[in-house]
């Protein structure tokens, strides 16, 4: 046994001949390098909306239920994709003829993100429910900046270098990331701890003066800006189009907008009272509210449409502009992998993260509870679980080009259902170090390790003709499904306790598995077709 154990390890060795090792020394590359500073500029933000301003919340006396609720201002993340064609095509006046298109969004982005985290640190949360609206407006302002950023790097890392040395930018970019994650989280959370903002004794100014301090560090995404060279291929474009088409586009998608987030705003009421008339009747206020919220969100969905579509009735719209935005890239994606397949791999993609962040956004007030301190959450949880991500991505990637992508999706996602389990365990055993030790350990192994897969698995259903907006739809629809659930997992918590909510997040990782068996499958048969 111990023979074939060695025969298989230094057959899978030699392939890693000297020079695959010699294209370690591309990672200096200027375009490599720049990814290290925008992926920090990227991962700032969304620690600010979800953990590090879940225990803010906590901590200024905000019930469970409504932080996670909060959770919700990150969805223009998982809807980037209808304003993704609108970073792609328009130009920003000015901006655009001094920086370069992508070069003037991704700046534009970061100014939002730098004044949306400054606003949120202006506001006070205890002192009531408008201040807490008002905290809420922040945070989707500053989830809606820190998307359209992600976009417009997107498109800047496929455009400025060749597919050579897209791997290396990627993978550079996660851990720049990773990198912001940790100061977003850590950073936050020892500022505040050592400012004296505890849970039984809340100082905001703790606060603010961190949230201020992540405002500063997006100085470092907005100088490499400035530093860098806008890529060749938007670099030579001098003429823009008609502006009067890009001024009728943006009129469609602010119409759109408008419809959507009014639909919201004056359905909330009659929500409110559907959700405790149904609660009563089913006995379950969370499903009651999934249910409802659904609703609203497809009926939301279906006023944009509606607005959308009057604005071409009314010749508003550039038709020809729409079906190249929006109707070439879906279209293409079908017909590449026939309807059936398409769906199910669409199901995959939306389905694949549930587990991790449906957990993921209760995990920090869950760590808290069990009696762990913030320089607790913040050492070990957040940075030593930063490293365990970051080698959990470097052994998913190694292993997808050993032993294929599909092969280490599937190990990713019940690695990812199993190291949940591990949370029940520390929730009977109380707050023990060795024990969040093993559970930050094997639960950030597992998901660096599906991530760099996923991320793999998307990349290579995209076309190149299309790259921007479908990956944007891809990354947008990865997180929709799960951050609506997420919504509720405080109301859950409330109900049933950590214990059988940790399981719960365990069982939702059953169907991923049942997906990528059957979309393994289909694609290979769809590889031997063409």
């Amino acid at each position: 046994m111990s023979r074939t154990l060695f025969e298989f390890l230094s057959s899978n060795l030699q392939r890693f001949s000297p020079k695959h090792w010699g294209a370690v020394k591309n990672f200096a590359h200027p375009r490599v390098v720049t990814m290290l500073f925008f992926g920090f500029s990227a991962g700032l933000p969304i620690l600010l909306i979800f953990s590090s301003l879940s225990l803010w919340l906590r901590e200024a006396g905000v019930q469970r239920s409504a932080v996670t609720f909060f959770s919700w201002a990150a969805l223009g993340y998982s809807f980037k994709f209808i304003w993704a064609p609108l970073v792609d095509q328009m130009p920003i006046p000015m901006m655009s003829r001094m920086l370069g298109r992508r070069r003037a969004w991704i700046l534009l982005a970061q100014i939002g993100i730098t004044a949306s985290i400054f606003a949120m640190s202006m506001i006070d949360p205890a002192k009531g429910q408008n201040y807490i609206v008002f905290m809420a407006l922040a945070a989707v302002g500053l989830g809606f900046s820190s998307a359209t950023q992600d976009i417009s790097i997107d498109a800047y890392r496929i455009e400025s270098a060749d597919e050579s040395l897209q791997a290396l930018m990627a993978s550079v970019y996660i851990a720049g990331y990773r990198i912001g994650m940790l100061a977003a989280g850590a950073g936050a959370l020892f500022l505040a701890q050592i400012k004296g903002s505890t849970l039984g004794a809340y100082d905001y100014t703790a606060w603010r003066m961190a949230y201020q301090i992540m405002a500063g560090l997006m100085a470092i995404g907005i100088i490499t800006v400035f530093v860098i060279k806008e890529p060749e291929v938007t670099a030579k474009e001098t003429n823009y189009g008609r502006t009067t088409d890009h001024a009728r586009f943006f009129i469609l998608f602010l119409v759109s907008a408008a419809a959507f987030v009014s639909w919201f705003y004056f359905t909330s009421g009659i929500a409110s009272t559907l959700k405790e008339q149904v609660g009563f009747i089913i006995k379950n206020t969370s499903v009651a509210g999934f249910i409802i919220e659904t609703i609203r969100l497809a009926a939301g969905i279906g006023a944009a449409l509606l607005g959308a579509r009057m604005m071409v009735a009314l010749k508003v719209a550039n038709m020809e502009m729409i079906r190249s935005a929006y109707v070439e890239p879906v279209s293409d994606f079908f017909s590449r992998y026939g309807a059936r397949l398409a769906w199910l791999l669409l199901a995959l993609i939306g389905l694949y993260r549930i587990s991790d962040i449906v957990l993921g956004v209760i995990s920090n007030v869950f760590y808290q509870d069990m009696g762990f301190s913030k320089i607790h959450i913040a050492s070990i949880v957040k940075t030593f679980g930063l490293f365990m991500t970051i080698a959990g991505g470097f052994l998913g990637g190694t292993l997808s080009i050993q032993f294929g992508v599909m092969r280490i999706l599937f190990v990713g996602a019940l690695l990812s259902a199993l190291t949940n389990l591990l949370f029940v365990l520390m929730a009977w055993t109380g707050p023990v170090l060795p024990m969040l030790y093993l559970v930050i350990s094997a639960d950030n192994l597992a998901g660096g390790l599906a991530g760099a897969a996923f991320v793999a698995f998307l990349s290579s259903l995209t076309n190149v003709r299309f790259t921007a907006i479908q990956y944007a739809v891809f990354s947008s629809l990865m997180t929709l499904v799960p951050k609506m659930f997420s919504g509720y997992s405080g109301s859950i918590v409330d109900q049933l306790g950590y214990p059988v909510f940790f399981t719960v997040t365990a069982v939702m990782g059953i169907p991923v598995l049942i997906l990528i068996l059957i979309c393994g499958a289909r694609l290979q048969i769809n590889e031997t077709k063409n």
